[in-house]
């Protein structure tokens, strides 16, 4: 609690100097939880495994192989899928690992993000550096050289990013950080088309713009959850500075327009009946949960529960179906 107190008045006494205040206080509790003695061989592998952030790579590729099914318009060659799949593991990964770089500092300050390697001292931020810098380079050549050069530019331009533009940029400077840096996640279905056609066309970017608008309702039930963890270090994200009823009204628009253009690959002839059906079931479950958040944020004032943490699992099984029937589709028209 007194590091809370601590950050707060930085934040708010030096507008100016907030990075270089948490950086500080980061550190010191850095220090404070470092182990450098005692990291076994087995715990450290775990450590590197963990900077690349796993489960969210898990729900990349899920928004990856589908789409080269639908390029294909049936199975594509196996071979292929492997390459783009390691390659995409290994290019979000790098990312993910400079990500935690950077955040080192206000990572040592959140309850959620207390337990990962550079707080922990099970690697070091001169090791997760390199580890994330070697990732990318490793990457980057995996594809240009065994899928093609459009897939390479695509996922360098995906890491770089997220990298760049969202944590050095926009994560702690605006509310709408999440809504501009889920770019970077939107990037996959477009390298799972062009590792295919080594081409784009309008399936991937109506694709995109699925993942573009189902980033924001996916995770800001998340932020809703932990948002006195933002709060603790100054990270303006949207339930961190705007009313649980604002960021649901914001959640149910994100969510009608998502499901509106999911809609749109059957009139443009790369979808059929089975994509269709499943769109529309699922997109209608998750309007329905959409509006009932909305709901409950509205009686949150007379002692409601939220529930906010529904819809963010629901997302995630939502997107799956979604992408699992874009994998089907082709096998039943």
């Amino acid at each position: 609690m007194s590091l809370s107190g601590v950050c707060v008045t930085a934040v708010e006494s030096r507008p100016g100097g907030t990075s270089q205040a948490l950086r500080a206080l980061g550190e010191g509790a850095l220090g404070a939880s470092q182990s450098p003695v005692h990291r076994p061989f087995g715990a450290r592998v775990k450590a590197f495994v963990a900077l690349t952030k796993p489960r969210i790579i898990e729900l990349l590729l899920i928004t990856t192989v589908p789409v080269m099914f639908l390029a294909q318009q049936g199975v594509p060659d196996l071979t292929l899928v492997l390459l783009t799949c390691v390659g995409g593991y290994l290019s979000a990964g790098g990312a993910n690992a400079l990500n935690m770089y950077i955040d080192r500092d206000i990572d040592a300050l959140m309850d959620r993000t207390s337990q990962r390697p550079l707080v922990t001292g099970m690697v070091s931020p001169r090791e997760c550096l390199a580890f994330g810098i070697t990732l990318a380079v490793v990457s980057t050549l995996l594809f240009g050289l065994t899928v093609n050069w459009l897939s390479a530019w695509l996922s360098l331009g995906a890491l770089l990013f997220y990298v760049v533009v969202y944590t050095m940029i926009l994560k702690r400077r605006t509310a709408q950080n999440i809504v501009w840096g889920g770019i970077a996640g939107c990037m996959p279905v477009l390298i799972g088309w062009s590792a295919v056609t080594n081409s784009l066309s309008w399936a991937p970017v109506v694709l995109f713009l699925v993942i573009f608008f189902w980033t924001p309702p996916h995770y800001w039930p998340l932020s809703m959850k932990v948002k006195d963890d933002y709060a603790r270090v100054g990270v303006p994200m949207l339930p961190v500075v705007a009313s649980n009823k604002v960021v649901a009204r914001q959640i149910v628009i994100y969510s009608w327009v998502m499901v509106a253009v999911s809609l749109l690959l059957t009139p443009l002839g790369y979808t059929g009946w089975f994509y269709t059906a499943v769109a529309l079931a699922a997109g209608g479950w998750w309007l329905w949960e959409a509006h009932a958040l909305q709901n409950r944020a509205r009686a949150e004032v007379t002692g409601g529960k939220l529930k906010e943490m529904r819809l963010f699992h629901w997302s995630i099984t939502y997107v799956s179906l979604l992408f699992v029937a874009i994998a089907v589709d082709p096998f039943l028209r």
